[in-house]
């Protein structure tokens, strides 16, 4: 299996950090993972604005040659792992600004005419490791469950990808966030996976 972590924290020191080092050093003990490739969206300096205009047309997103390295990654994972903290809500806005240029039409979808289109990233499989300073259920209980539903429903399963796991840590800037247990907690996984 050939994994790709997706990382998007501006600071390399934050706890977001820790869970991505975590992905990794599981995944490194895991004999089903053959290769991880790791793109840290702000060390690469992505660019997350869209910008559209009489060069640059959105159904020709697809073919833009400054983001074909991105769209070889996702092609060649079998698995997508993200990592990233969730502000008011929902990914940060770099992260967002990745999923808006690399799910394009014609790359990760297929308009058919009717209500849903043809997903091109069929057979692959995503994980979402997620933190926030609010409580563990408060994106439940508060916001209708709206970052999952963003992240399963109207992207991942949009493009194909039915297979989508969630690890959604809340209260992590308290003393009492259990970092350890949580960050053991992805180790664990990432290692049997």
């Amino acid at each position: 299996m050939n994994m790709l972590i997706i990382y998007t924290h501006p600071n390399h020191q934050s706890l977001s950090y820790a869970f991505l080092q975590k992905v990794i050093a599981g995944s490194r003990e895991n004999a089903a993972i053959d290769e991880i490739q790791v793109l840290d969206l702000y060390e690469e300096n992505f660019n997350p604005v869209l910008v559209f205009n009489e060069y640059k047309r959105r159904r020709d997103m697809k073919n833009d040659p400054a983001l074909q390295k991105y769209r070889e990654q996702l092609l060649w994972a079998d698995k997508i792992v993200l990592v990233y903290p969730i502000w008011w809500g929902r990914p940060p806005a770099m992260l967002m600004g990745y999923i808006d240029q690399m799910f394009a039409s014609g790359f990760a979808y297929r308009d058919k005419g009717g209500l849903l289109p043809e997903g091109l990233l069929k057979r692959k499989s995503v994980v979402c490791v997620s933190s926030m300073k609010g409580p563990a259920h408060y994106p439940l209980l508060w916001l209708n469950n709206a970052h999952k539903v963003l992240m399963r429903k109207a992207l991942f399963n949009y493009v194909g990808i039915k297979k989508v796991k969630f690890f959604e840590f809340g209260s992590m800037e308290s003393k009492r966030g259990r970092h350890d247990q949580k960050l053991n907690k992805v180790y664990r996984y990432f290692q049997k996976v």
